[in-house]
């Protein structure tokens, strides 16, 4: 998933805020009782996030693909004293590891977890004043989300999206049918004029959206 020289990657995760206690006993939990481990945000990305959601301070954040919770907690630490975190994952077999998870931390209970088909669930939320929204699942349908959720979100409020720089393929030759989705909504991202936006090289892509 880096895509940063490996020596360079070291020297900023030397370089950030230490991995907090809970943060490291979920990211060894993953690896060694989760398919696809890869996924985690991990450290130097978690502490980017927890940056960035510090900076909002945000009251309400939405977070589309739970996984293990790892972003979950990262992105928590930025709400407010009365803040809230929605995240929907859509398997269920992991609701007993989420639990676990977010009972490590201070933060349980500012996270509303959801379980299903997230399209559906985001149309059902009943906010329109989402400060933060990060979106890191199935691939495929990260505009569809895009769209779902931008009439979710305020004026001023940042949508982030994982994984956009797909390995290095969407600016590689590389054409198969996955780059050819990540490469599209960088492009549909990078013309619309509803928003100012910027991929920052880290992991393996974060695009920044900011509404305007």
């Amino acid at each position: 998933m880096e895509i940063l020289d490996v020596i360079l990657q070291a020297y900023l995760d030397n370089h950030c805020d230490p991995e907090p206690d809970a943060l490291q006993t979920i990211n060894r939990e993953t690896y060694l009782k989760v398919l696809k481990p890869h996924m985690l945000s991990g450290h130097y990305q978690g502490r980017v996030l927890s940056f960035l959601s510090k900076i909002m301070q945000p009251k309400r954040i939405l977070e589309i693909g739970t996984f293990t919770g790892y972003a979950t907690i990262c992105l928590a630490e930025g709400l407010t004293d009365d803040g809230e975190i929605h995240t929907i994952e859509v398997n269920r077999e992991m609701e007993e590891m989420l639990n676990s998870h977010f009972k490590l931390t201070n933060v349980e209970k500012k996270i509303k977890l959801y379980f299903g088909d997230a399209a559906q669930i985001i149309s059902d939320l009943p906010y329109t004043d989402f400060d933060l929204v990060f979106i890191d699942a199935d691939k495929k349908n990260n505009y569809t989300y895009f769209e779902r959720v931008f009439d979710k979100v305020r004026h001023g409020g940042l949508i982030i999206i994982d994984n956009v720089l797909w390995k290095g393929k969407v600016y590689g030759a590389e054409n198969d049918a996955d780059t050819q989705i990540i490469r599209k909504l960088n492009d549909q991202v990078a013309a619309d004029v509803r928003v100012e936006k910027l991929i920052l090289p880290i992991r393996d892509g974060l695009l920044i959206i900011r509404k305007k």
